[in-house]
């Protein structure tokens, strides 16, 4: 392919797209550009492995960090595990566009994105989701594209299209738009609790500037005379089909209609169902019937025609009766309990969560400064994080047995959601110089455990007594749309997320909205459709938050005693290495002597942590002794430490002392310095110079 450039601006910042230029052998290969941020991203589509019934998409994001100048660390000086933010970035890529993929492609096909290099202004992640889509046009993969993406920040009142990192940080909102020609396909926000109808209207902002990305691409097509692949679905065996439905239609309907059913027993009641409506039924035909032969070429067809069935039937039952599966209305939440303070005060702080089936138990513990992740191996500006939140999802959870690994790419990206819904209401590092960690234990799942897990965590944080702003609830949505028709669902349970056209995660205090997260199996949904998703999630909330309210109703006065209580206090930046000590001699001298934990920030903040409180006050007191400075006049009362002809060193603070001369010792004339004066003696002596 030649080399083709293209340039599309928004409000003075340009996005640059080259291709034809790098990778020829990829199916298809961009460089999009602004600033100087650049990102390289291929598509690449093989043939299908034998045996696969879903759409083997992977997405790898990749950080170098040459693209900021700089070597990583550790022994090997090369990359290794990619860290969160890449995680993070990689599903950012993925879930625009998964849905706009056919759901029948079986071939393999991988999305690389690899930031060659980056400036402190522009932020790779959306430049990347919308190369992805052009990468995929030009590897002529089937695609329901193309599509784009754009970063949405909040200045003051004014909305801006791609914010830089800076502007993020000083912004209220972060929001990213990912959409379609047919409309929005996923949204991904942190705000500082703004109203649901500011959050709508940058939605909106931001769909338009994605129909500029689009239409770029289109242009581009079109000059590079390319069109879009559109495979045919193949076809699904009819026989199969109407075989299935006639054996268990009626009866599949009517457990999707005993309300009184839980997940489990739900489950086994349609596994029940086919083994002795299906399979029994399959066994008894000869071997030349028509449905035995349509088996034999495919033996998952029976499997799919059951599970297509269900989700029809289930979807029919919402979209004409108005009722679920369990019995509930659209807009109703499952039923709520919830506790606090259910592990011993060893654990800083516990809170217990339950939906429905759905259980999550999250643990906050408090740190000391010296406890915050260091982000160095990583191309964001941001160099640590003093809030973590970790999400772990144990098979037992769901009722099964599997090999238990390292965090996946869904732990990590939920622990994220959870920690950026909370981000907003947790206290000023002045006002609470904590480390804050919460781990969110799923202990059974049945939808919207993301949700469930940010509840927790607002009553886990309250009890170890972090005096958070104010309490944050959330709600998963759902949606089913067939044609012009949609039911839009609150609180969903897992067969509403697996069969359903929406995942739509809204989490906030009662003021507003600190955290989106929405993800489609659709080609695109309107706005009208997610403003009232939106807003019939606002009610959900304060119905979960006023259940958990009346569990606590605000922080605890008290932390744990086993929280490590902190002292702090600034000394003068000169005096940094004197507290340090030669090899950090004084400062382990300190810990030992005292039993507390120092930590000193390049600015002179000293922050003094002990479990004991007095440990803590005495450490204090010798560092700030260490590092007073003396004034002409003042009056100490000190201790010999030298003895010479002279006179006798007096120290009077750690590390600071003043030589008394022979005859200031006495009012009359004295001999020997040791006829007034012993090594260790305690003496009251008056500064008179520096």
């Amino acid at each position: 392919m030649q080399e083709y450039e293209k340039s599309i601006s928004f409000d003075g910042r340009d996005i640059k797209l080259t291709t034809g230029l790098l990778a020829p052998q990829a199916g298809g290969a961009v460089l999009i550009q602004s600033g100087d941020t650049a990102v390289l991203i291929t598509a690449t589509r093989a043939p299908g492995r034998e045996g696969m019934d879903f759409l083997p998409l992977i997405v790898d994001y990749e950080e170098r960090l040459y693209a900021a100048g700089r070597i990583p660390g550790g022994f090997l000086r090369r990359e290794g595990r990619p860290p969160e933010k890449a995680v993070l970035t990689s599903r950012l890529i993925d879930r625009p566009l998964r849905p706009l993929l056919p759901h029948w492609l079986r071939d393999d096909v991988q999305i690389v994105a690899t930031t060659l290099s980056m400036d402190e202004l522009v932020p790779p992640d959306v430049l990347a989701v919308t190369g992805a889509s052009i990468a995929v046009i030009l590897a002529k993969i089937p695609f329901f594209g193309p599509m784009a993406a754009v970063r949405v920040g909040l200045i003051g009142d004014d909305f801006i299209i791609n914010p830089t990192f800076q502007e993020i940080e000083q912004g209220d909102l972060d929001l990213v738009v990912a959409g379609s020609l047919n409309g929005v396909v996923m949204v991904e926000a942190g705000a500082n609790q703004l109203p649901e109808q500011d959050v709508i209207e940058a939605i909106d902002f931001g769909y338009e500037a994605v129909m500029d990305l689009i239409r770029a691409q289109q242009e581009m097509m079109q000059d590079l005379g390319l069109e879009l692949v559109q495979e045919p679905e193949p076809s699904s065996n009819e026989t199969i089909a109407q075989f299935v439905r006639e054996q268990t239609a009626a009866a599949v309907k009517q457990v999707l209609t005993h309300y009184d059913f839980d997940k489990s027993s739900r489950d086994a009641a349609l596994n029940e169902l086919k083994i002795s409506n299906l399979d029994s039924k399959l066994a008894e035909l000869t071997e030349d019937d028509p449905i035995k032969l349509a088996v034999a070429e495919d033996s998952k067809a029976i499997a799919k025609a059951y599970k297509a069935l269900t989700k029809e039937l289930m979807r029919r039952q919402i979209l004409e009766e108005g009722i679920r599966v369990d019995g509930r209305k659209l807009d109703q939440v499952r039923p709520i309990s919830c506790r606090v303070g259910l592990l011993p005060s060893r654990v800083h702080g516990s809170g217990l969560f339950q939906r429905g089936l759905t259980q999550v138990l999250s643990i906050a513990t408090l740190g000391t400064p010296g406890d915050a992740q260091e982000l160095a191996d990583d191309l964001h500006p941001e160099a640590q994080k003093r809030y973590l939140h970790h999400y772990n999802f144990p098979p037992y959870s769901v009722g099964e047995t599997k090999p238990m690994r390292s965090p996946g790419r869904r732990e990590i990206g939920h622990g994220a959601l959870a920690e950026r819904a909370l981000m907003p209401v947790l206290p000023a590092q002045k006002d609470f110089p904590y480390v804050i960690r919460v781990v969110s234990e799923v202990i059974s799942s049945n939808g919207s455990t993301s949700m469930g897990s940010v509840c927790g965590s607002t009553l886990a944080l309250m009890d170890a007594g972090v005096p958070i702003l104010k309490p944050v609830s959330g709600a998963a949505m759902g949606l089913i749309k067939e044609g012009e028709e949609v039911r839009i669902l609150t609180d969903i349970q897992g067969i509403e997320d697996f069969l359903g056209d929406m995942d739509f995660k809204v989490a906030g205090t009662d003021t507003g909205i600190t955290a989106l997260q929405m993800d489609m199996k659709i080609t695109g949904l309107s706005l009208p459709t997610i403003a009232k998703a939106i807003e019939q999630a606002r009610p959900a909330r304060l119905h979960i938050l006023e259940k958990m309210l009346a569990t606590l109703a605000q922080p605890r006065s008290q932390l744990s005693p086993f929280a490590p209580r902190l002292l702090t206090l600034k000394i003068d930046p000169e005096f940094i290495g004197l507290v340090i000590g030669p090899g950090g001699k004084t400062i382990k001298g300190i810990t030992e002597q005292t039993g507390a934990k120092i930590d000193i920030e390049d600015d002179g903040t000293v922050t003094i942590s002990a479990v004991d409180g007095e440990k803590a006050q005495k450490a204090k007191k010798i560092v700030a002794n260490m590092t007073r400075k003396l004034n002409e006049g003042d009056v100490y009362v000190g201790r010999v430490t030298r003895i010479i002809d002279i006179g006798a060193f007096v120290e009077v603070l750690p590390g600071k002392e003043g030589m008394v001369h022979i005859s200031q010792l006495a009012e009359g004339r004295v001999a020997r310095v040791e006829d007034e004066l012993a090594l260790g003696d305690e003496v009251v002596v008056k500064v008179r110079g520096l």
